[in-house]
């Protein structure tokens, strides 16, 4: 928030550099006293933001200071004086207050928070009525510095903020910087060209019998009797001279501002954009199309911009190779992902024995796919069924748990086209070591066909990474725990669904309850058939489901 409070102000602190204008008519300084109103409300809008932040620093090391010197009362004084601070305790809370306080943002938002532009602009338009040189040099430097604690600011709430922001939000943020910088420095040429012009008024004004007389018309809001002598200035401050001809006052870089009309433009969205296009411009040439006079402030202004073009430049560049180069890293990173698990699902189809023509289309599907590839979840088998098509999928469910779904005591007699539908339903899993695939008294909901890893069953809560028949001793804290059984590649788990489907069972709505813990002892890839999926292969394979159960 503070980063955009000061973006905000930043953008329109420059609009107090707008509201004075000519009045080439009666070559007299006006005011736009509506762009006034408006610039001061949003000025003050701004303003809130860092006042708020003042207080919420203050509040902090009050608050810090009062808890450390609470902290050093004994329990006694806590009870009977728990909110007050002792004389003698001023002292020391006064200090741990100073030190612990950040006096950098807080002076930075004070200075930030002050009201210089309104002020500066109130001494622009009374500064001639005493003397005019020495106010304008005033005017112009707290002009400028007024936005070093703003920018200061930035860079201290941005060094933190470019931390947790992502790449392409932060490009953005830089590119917004080069276009404020354009807008600011916009502004500040429109209001040099306005001095500027004053400044030759006073100096053509010196040469008149009566300076202040002649100085009075300046402002075209004063009340006075007297007349500008136009015929006067258009002789000593005429701006348009022929090509060939010696300038009377030389305006340097100011001069197409005074030229295209724009100092005496009233109309605010015409001075903006072509103040920003100048900024903008110049800024992008470091400045070096512009022709400067001899004036000590106006080429201190032109070496301001090709610096501040050129530090935008190298900072822009700068983030910019830091984005490619991090690209390149994070390519490089994926890329070395890609082949681990390519060369991983290459020894997954070889411990499957999937057919080499199948392995040879599964690696073109791969080689395709590669972006599918690219996620951190090690799971060779869920990674492989992101990669390839239906088809394939469906030949691999049939191919690796066919000979598993016959294996099953109860599935003995279940005709073959049963076999497939089941399989047609089955969803790829992963399980991770110690995860719980089946909570005691919890309801059976799928049936798990093991494809690889080892999984064991408990009679009561089991001890992470235990091997079969270990015991844990008496000093451990826990209650003894032995595996029961254990499952391994082409181990099924969740057979009592098979006999709670069928159709010839009634409370079909009550599932089957587990009556043992089921956790992985490694890490385990296989396919799940829920329940629901199970239910609608019997419904359509009334005719053919037969389970081999006993007499």
């Amino acid at each position: 928030m503070i980063v955009i409070s000061c973006v905000i102000a930043i953008s329109l602190d420059p609009l107090f550099l707008y509201i004075p204008f000519i009045d080439e008519g009666k070559r007299c300084l006006g005011m736009d006293k509506r762009l006034w109103d408006v610039a001061l409300i949003l000025r003050s809008l701004t303003d809130i933001t860092f006042v708020v932040d003042i207080g919420y620093q203050i509040y902090e090391g009050l608050n810090q200071a009062y808890k450390e010197i609470n902290g050093r009362k004994s329990d006694w004084q806590k009870d009977w004086q728990p909110t007050l601070i002792r004389r003698d305790e001023i002292i020391p809370f006064a200090k741990i207050f100073a030190r612990d306080l950040t006096w950098r943002p807080l002076v930075t938002d004070l200075l930030s928070a002050f009201p210089m532009p309104q002020l500066l602009m109130k001494v622009f338009f009374k500064m001639w009525w005493s003397g005019y040189s020495e106010p304008r040099k005033v005017v112009n430097f707290f002009l400028l510095i007024q936005y070093l604690p703003r920018i200061y600011r930035i860079i201290l709430a941005s060094s933190e903020l470019t931390r947790t922001i992502r790449i392409p939000i932060k490009a953005i943020f830089n590119f917004f910087l080069y276009i404020l910088a354009s807008h600011v420095i916009g502004a500040f040429w429109y209001f040099y060209s306005i001095e500027r012009e004053t400044l030759c008024w006073h100096q053509a004004c010196q040469n008149q019998i009566d300076p202040e007389r002649c100085m009075s018309t300046f402002y075209c809001d004063h009340d006075n009797s007297a007349q500008p002598n136009i015929t006067f200035f258009d002789e000593h401050c005429n701006i348009d001279v022929p090509y060939n001809a010696t300038e009377p006052f030389k305006y340097g870089i100011f001069l197409d501002s005074l030229k295209s009309g724009i100092a005496g433009n009233k109309h605010f969205p015409t001075k903006l954009c072509y103040s920003f296009w100048w900024g903008l411009r110049n800024l992008s040439n470091f400045g070096t199309n512009l022709a400067t006079s001899s004036s000590l402030w106006e080429n201190l202004f032109a070496i301001q911009i090709s610096i501040t073009g050129l530090l935008l430049f190298v900072y822009l560049i700068g983030n910019v190779q830091t984005f490619i180069q991090m690209r390149t890293t994070q390519s490089e990173e994926i890329r070395k992902k890609i082949e681990f698990k390519k060369e991983a699902t290459d020894m997954w189809m070889e411990k499957n024995a999937i057919p080499d023509d199948k392995r040879k289309e599964i690696r073109k599907m791969i080689k395709r796919s590669d972006r599918h590839l690219e996620g951190d979840k090690d799971a060779v088998l869920e990674n492989l069924f992101n990669v390839v098509p239906g088809y394939m999928q469906k030949f691999l469910k049939h191919f690796l748990c066919m000979k598993i779904l016959k294996e099953v005591d109860l599935l003995q007699l279940m005709d073959d086209s049963v076999l497939k539908m089941m399989c047609d339903c089955l969803k790829p899993v992963t399980y991770a070591v110690d995860h719980i695939i089946f909570p005691k008294e919890h309801p059976i909901d799928r049936m798990l066909l093991i494809i690889k890893g080892t999984v064991l069953t408990y009679s009561i809560t089991p001890i992470p990474s235990l091997t079969p028949g270990e015991e844990t001793t008496k000093d451990s804290g826990a209650a003894p725990s032995m595996a029961t059984k254990q499952l391994g590649k082409g181990g099924v788990y969740g057979e009592e669904l098979l006999t709670w489907a069928s159709p010839e069972k009634t409370g079909i709505d009550n599932l089957p309850t587990s009556n043992e813990y089921v956790k992985c002892h490694t890490k385990v890839e296989g396919f799940v058939l829920s329940a629901q999926d199970l239910l609608k292969v019997v419904s359509k394979s009334k005719q053919l489901w037969k389970l081999n159960i006993g007499p």
